[in-house]
């Protein structure tokens, strides 16, 4: 044994013991063997069918190893290695639990494994402090290898969903910005810049690495599991090189997050700390292409409602009203323009009857002309659709990864940050699965009312072959929806449907306050006053169109004396 570990030989034996740090949200169990985390549960959360949610728990679903070299050029692994508490588990007066877990060597050196978990956060300190092993490591040792791996859990429901969001990620030392690996193929990154993070991220929780210094160096590997029936989504590997003063003894010091992706949580981590100091876990939640929308107003108006409704069902609501109700002048300028298309239709359709099928490029012009005579521009209905874009982006990013659905029951839905399968089939269809939910169900309903409205309004501005394309396209739009977001989180599909359906109520009660006969007239009138103030300015030329006529009076000058200079 002493000729195979040398110094920690005294080390290389003994019984695996477990110790348990514990607060009112985590418990953190700790193994003598190798002095590492064997597994972590969070108190507050569930698995499915009401299981307790680990996020990894036994040797084989993690690992945390250091290896260094002995000054007899001996490689030692933490992992063979057994600890020994050097107390029983510490807790001081305000509720902190520390144990400090101590690898001995035969000389008058050792190393401590220091872990400190406050009493109300997920957040726990770990340090690694050195006593006289310079007398033991290899001359010059200034730094530890050090492996951390995790296979990650499959928690919910929805396992290709959850694996779409279960990603490794890192942020380098000194950068406000994250960096993510692929979510769907094995995927390698050697990161050679000073990193201050890695993150194994899942769906709803994470397990966070963080240095108090910076790691030096890290080969990170990320690999999907093959076998759709496993209980792990992927496996995570992290190779690192950390700094470790041995000279000085003094510590290496990480801190641990292990937790919900709550934005308000991480987000919490730097409040109050300067822009050099923050960590930024904030981050590893996606935002989608608007994340200012999701920051400062829909995580807000959640959080605010949360504190006085306890339904996220009627949160929704009251979010989905709030909004359709800031954007309800870009609604409504939307369909003013198409009002103002459709009663047009009559002269449309006189330019069509005079100018044959054809020539469709002179019947446009005529259209467009048409159009600009009575004031009406065709973009003008498309420009506030684009504008309510960013919020149904926004959301469509928010939801999936919002842990404040996850579990939360409303109407049949059993759980908003999964799909609501109403029935269940034998079979799985391509691109929809083998259920069918019934939110995603509504939601396509929906979509098809509203452009079905959408096209009894627009159909004036187009022609047959164009209007037939185009109810085409929108007939198989809410289709196609259907089966994207058949597997989606039901808090989505239900805002989607909502949101939808207020648009249609609010399209029909704009109709009925809408006399097509006198916004004609007012159109009519307005393009006469036009026409009118027009002819006004033809009689009173401007500077320019002075300046034209000087111009053409010159050159028209010129050539009569070119003339006379010929002859």
């Amino acid at each position: 044994m002493a000729d195979a570990f040398g110094a920690f030989s005294i080390a290389a034996a003994g019984e695996k013991e477990f110790f348990t740090l514990e607060n009112e949200r985590v418990r953190v169990k700790l193994s003598s063997q190798g002095g590492r985390i064997y597994s972590v549960r969070l108190k507050n959360f569930y698995a499915q069918e009401g299981r307790p949610l680990y996020l990894f728990d036994g040797d084989d679903e993690s690992l945390m190893n250091f290896t260094f070299l002995t000054n007899q050029n001996r490689i030692i692994h933490t992992r063979n290695m057994y600890f020994v508490p050097v107390s029983p588990v510490q807790t001081d007066s305000e509720g902190n639990q520390m144990l400090v877990l101590r690898l001995q060597t035969t000389e008058d050196a050792h190393i401590d494994f220091i872990y400190t978990l406050p009493a109300d956060d997920y957040m726990m300190n770990f340090s690694i402090l050195p006593r006289n092993m310079n007398q033991v490591l290899a001359f010059g040792t200034n730094s530890l290898e050090m492996q951390w791996m995790a296979l990650m859990r499959q928690q919910e429901k929805g396992r290709s969903f959850e694996a779409r969001h279960t990603t490794l990620n890192f942020r380098f030392s000194g950068e406000s910005g994250v960096n993510r690996m692929h979510h769907s193929r094995h995927d390698t990154e050697r990161l050679t810049t000073r990193v201050h993070w890695v993150a194994f991220k899942g769906q709803f929780f994470s397990s966070i690495l963080i240095a108090d210094d910076a790691i030096l160096s890290a080969n990170l590997e990320s690999r999907p599991e093959a076998n759709a029936n496993s209980p792990f989504l992927k496996s995570f590997v992290a190779d690192m090189v950390i700094p470790f003063d041995v000279q000085n003894g003094t510590p290496t010091n990480f801190r641990m997050f292990f937790g919900p992706n709550r934005y308000k949580i991480l987000a919490g981590y730097d409040r109050g700390v300067p822009a050099e100091d923050r960590l930024y876990l904030r981050k590893i939640i996606p935002m989608g292409w608007f994340p200012f929308i999701n920051r400062f107003m829909i995580i807000p108006m959640f959080n605010f409602f949360s504190q006085h409704i306890n339904s996220m069902g009627i949160i929704i609501l009251l979010i989905t009203i709030i909004i359709k109700m800031l954007l309800f002048p870009l609604t409504y300028k939307s369909y003013m323009s198409g009002a103002k298309m459709r009663v047009l239709k009559p002269e449309i359709d006189e330019i069509n009857e005079k100018i044959p099928a054809d020539k469709a490029m002179e019947r446009q012009q005529a259209t467009m002309k048409l159009y600009s005579k009575m004031g009406v521009s065709p973009l003008s209905g498309c420009l506030p659709m684009l504008l309510q874009m960013p919020f149904l982006i926004s959301l469509f990013w928010f939801f999936p990864t919002a842990v404040e659905l996850r579990q939360q029951s409303f109407l049949w839905a059993a759980d908003l940050s999964t799909y609501d399968a109403v029935i269940n089939l034998p079979f799985t269809i391509p691109f929809l699965g083998s259920h069918i939910s019934l939110f995603a169900l509504l939601m396509a309903v929906s979509i098809f009312a509203s452009n079905k409205l959408n096209m009894a309004t627009q159909s004036a501005s187009m022609g047959g072959d164009q209007m037939k394309m185009m109810k085409m396209m929108m007939n198989f739009m809410p289709i196609m929806m259907f089966f994207f977001f058949n597997s989606y989180a039901s808090g989505l599909t239900y805002y989607y449907f909502v949101s939808t359906l207020i648009t249609v109520i609010q399209m029909y009660a704009i109709r009925l306050t809408i006399d097509d006969k006198k916004l004609l007239a007012e159109l009519r009138a307005k393009s006469s006053a036009k026409a009118a103030a027009n002819a006004d300015k033809k009689k009173k030329p401007g500077f320019l169109e002075r300046l034209e006529k000087m111009q053409r009076e010159q050159q028209k000058a010129m050539k009569e004396r070119a003339k006379k200079g010929k002859r």
